[in-house]
């Protein structure tokens, strides 16, 4: 009888929660609400399907593959998704966990010997768990100029990251690590013989039928269905620029994808691993990848215009975070010139795959729309406030580089002649680095890259303006010759302000 008298309860308490909220998504407003997003935020192209239970239920393109061409975006066509990557990792190894082959609390130096990092404990103590949930010690991105178009292997830039110095207390803090995700990656080959690549394209893409996803640059057809990616800065035409070449670090972010393949991969996750009546993830362990691992805890003044949002942490290549009294999964990836978002809600089996050809914020704004829309709440203008926020970002970048101006020292000269700062500098984090003299200045090549080339021009004292030549998303940054007490340059530091690369992590000694 007493249980009765709860059930009963617990399903009034229910009903009265949700009586009053619609369910469903207005697709006629949604369109109409992308179009007019596409134009405000001046993003070239996009694609974005929507999908509910386990079937496509909206799938649209809008504007174009590349701008100034009449190419346009439809469902099929192809973007970098970059980060969402990852998800198709962690599944990888879930899969090998429920084989029994391995287990997430393994040490990763069990499977590869060349593991290291900053100090011998974490080295030793470091756990397949730790590599996909971002608890290394590092700081967000940090090191990820060992793989941004250089010439290293995976196994070479994995090597590299013993140099790196931590910036939290191992298993303390949520640090974004593109690099670890990689060696999570390098562990499917040494357990099961087949290359990462190979293991997602057979065990994902093809029992999804995700037939026209690519899991390299390398593979893109000519007249491919594909986008471009585009820089955006204010005051400017969107600019075309190449794709980036991800395959050293391809287990954190080498897919390409669609809207409607995307959305194959999160129906399979929303019905908890069985696609089609087959069952492809294990139920257990697809819990344990959509379940807490590591707090990220957000600021209280920015949680102040998500009053319905208590707490956002990081699980094995998914983000979590509540809204609206729901759990929320969901993933952002971000490449040179392209900017994506997946997003479910695991309870009403809804979810959302947006991909954009720019950097914009409009991906995350539409993940929460979707969400309200679901449950009948469209007072916010989520594209809007986004775009606030977006503006603000760009207003103070501008403020930093008004400052930088401000605090150049004018009529200065340099301390030595231009030949005198020439030379080999070099590191054991990176390698090394090359300053020439060209057309009567100096450059400096990164020559682990073929990209990383910049030509410098005096700022003031012994330190110079450096603009990337083939980095059109990088802004220009200084470069300062330290000289020694014997009057020599020992050493050059580079600045390169950006959200993504760590150019102050780098050290080039002079080396001859």
């Amino acid at each position: 009888m007493k249980n009765t008298i709860i059930t009963a309860l617990l399903i009034m308490f229910s009903t009265s929660i949700f009586a009053q909220e619609k369910k469903g998504i207005d697709f006629e407003k949604l369109d109409i609400y992308l179009n007019k997003a596409l134009t405000e935020w001046g993003i070239p192209g996009m694609a974005v399907a929507v999908v509910q239970g386990d079937s496509i239920a909206f799938a649209k393109g809008y504007g174009v593959k590349e701008f100034g061409k009449k190419g346009k975006v439809n469902s099929k066509t192809l973007f970098a998704v970059a980060s969402n990557t990852k998800s198709f990792t962690s599944a990888s190894l879930s899969q090998l966990v429920a084989e029994g082959k391995i287990n997430w609390d393994d040490k990763v130096v069990d499977y590869l010997p060349y593991f290291k990092l900053y100090n011998n404990y974490v080295t030793g103590e470091m756990t397949i768990r730790d590599l996909l949930c971002h608890r290394s010690g590092l700081k967000t991105f940090s090191g990820d100029l060992l793989w941004y178009e250089t010439n290293y292997t995976t196994k070479e830039v994995i090597e590299r990251a013993r140099f790196l110095k931590p910036e939290y207390g191992f298993r303390t803090h949520f640090g974004y690590s593109n690099i670890m995700f990689s060696a999570a990656g390098q562990i499917i080959p040494e357990v099961t013989g087949v290359q990462w690549k190979d293991y997602v394209r057979n065990h994902f893409f093809k029992p999804l039928g995700m037939n026209n996803s690519l899991l390299s640059v390398s593979e893109i057809k000519k007249n491919a269905n594909i986008a471009m990616p585009h820089h955006t800065a204010p005051d400017i035409k969107p600019l075309p620029i190449k794709y980036m070449q991800w395959d050293n670090v391809a287990p954190a972010a080498a897919i390409i994808s669609n809207v409607e393949d995307m959305s194959q991969w999160l129906i399979l996750q929303m019905n908890r691993g069985i696609y089609k009546g087959d069952t492809i993830l294990n139920a257990k362990e697809i819990w344990e990848m959509h379940s807490t691992q590591t707090p990220d805890n957000s600021s209280e003044a920015w949680l102040k215009y998500f009053p319905t949002k208590h707490f956002s942490t990081y699980g094995l290549g998914w983000s979590l975070f509540d809204f609206k009294g729901v759990k929320v999964v969901n993933h952002g990836g971000g490449a040179d010139g392209m900017i994506s978002q997946t997003m479910f809600v695991p309870e009403e089996k809804i979810g959302i795959v947006v991909l954009t050809n720019s950097i914009n914020y409009l991906p995350s704004a539409m993940m929460y729309y979707i969400i309200e829309d679901y449950f009948g709440d469209t007072s916010k203008d989520w594209s809007k406030f986004y775009k606030m926020v977006y503006d603000y970002g760009q207003k103070m970048q501008k403020k930093d580089e008004d400052a930088k101006i401000n605090n150049r020292i004018l009529n200065t000269k340099t301390s030595l002649k231009l030949e005198d700062y020439t030379g080999t500098y070099g590191g054991d984090l990176y390698g090394n680095a090359e300053v020439t003299i060209k057309d009567g200045h100096l450059v400096l090549d990164f020559l682990p890259s073929d990209v990383l080339i910049g030509d410098l021009s005096h700022w003031h004292y012994d330190t110079f303006e450096i603009k990337l030549k083939n980095s059109p998303t990088l802004p220009k940054g200084l470069v300062q010759f330290i000289i020694g007490a014997d009057g020599k340059v020992e050493e050059l530091k580079v600045d390169i302000p950006n959200p993504d690369f760590f150019f102050d992590e780098l050290e080039f000694k002079k080396l001859k």
